[in-house]
């Protein structure tokens, strides 16, 4: 079985088509999902689908690229992160390809989601686009490695993937792995412990060979496996069974998957 470590079937295009969704993922041996925040306005509509459906959980957090939301504080997070299908913080992090000028704030929103995970002891989904220095300097001096977490959609550096894994962070591949130009990420994905890998579909978005272009969902998640087996010149099962082990260690599902 597969799970979709990231994805966003909340969103408006996707949620008219559950039943749909989760039939698919049966169909694919995708098991479970989870299902992220981007804002606090449409948090509701998250955590809606994972009271519906007992194999999709949810996260809580304001994603970096919403620039006019009003900023979350660290007890609000704790708060809303006590819901007992929310398994983690974010999406959080930096992305300074889309916006620039002075993102202090988005900085600063950084920060607070990482103190919220470590009160609450859920792992961070972190975001991170053009901003690997800032990400990795904010990441240790507010001790994200304290919760734990993963590098969400890895586009990064070996480097930047080594030092992630250092600070007691996973890595999770998107469909962009299976992109023919994506060639240094697939080296990435070659070379990494598979106990810190993650799959995911990042839906609706990215969907991988050979669906690139249509609109992404959880049941897809299996291509992104079957081809960082090739990768890695190992089974598919193998890669299967490695990343639903680690998304249960990382969000604490052991047994309960």
């Amino acid at each position: 079985m597969f799970i979709d470590s990231h994805c966003h079937i909340d969103f408006p295009e996707l949620a008219e088509r559950a039943d749909e969704l989760m039939a698919n993922m049966a169909s694919n041996q995708v098991s479970h999902a989870l299902c992220v925040s981007v804002n606090l306005p449409d948090w509701p509509n998250v955590i809606a689908l994972a009271e519906r459906y007992p194999h999709i959980y949810a996260s809580v957090g304001v994603h970096p690229d919403y620039e006019d939301e009003v900023e979350p504080t660290v007890a609000q997070l704790v708060e809303l992160a006590q819901h007992p299908k929310v398994i983690a913080i974010g999406e959080t992090g930096l992305d300074y390809y889309r916006l620039q000028g002075d993102l202090e704030w988005q900085r600063e929103r950084f920060r607070v989601h990482i103190r919220a995970a470590r009160h609450t002891g859920k792992p961070l989904i972190i975001h991170t686009r053009s901003a690997a220095d800032d990400t990795l300097r904010l990441m240790a001096e507010e001790k994200a490695g304290d919760a734990g977490g993963v590098l969400h959609c890895f586009t990064e550096s070996q480097a930047v993937a080594d030092a992630a894994i250092a600070m007691n962070f996973y890595i999770s591949f998107s469909g962009i792995v299976t992109f023919k130009k994506a060639e240094e990420l697939k080296e990435v994905a070659k070379t990494i412990p598979l106990e810190r890998m993650l799959i995911e579909t990042d839906s609706p978005y990215l969907a991988p060979m050979p669906f690139r272009g249509k609109q992404n969902q959880p049941a897809y998640v299996k291509h992104v496996a079957e081809h960082i087996a090739d990768l890695r010149g190992i089974s598919v099962e193998e890669v299967a069974r490695a990343t639903t082990a680690n998304f249960a260690r990382l969000f604490k599902l052991e047994g309960q998957l």
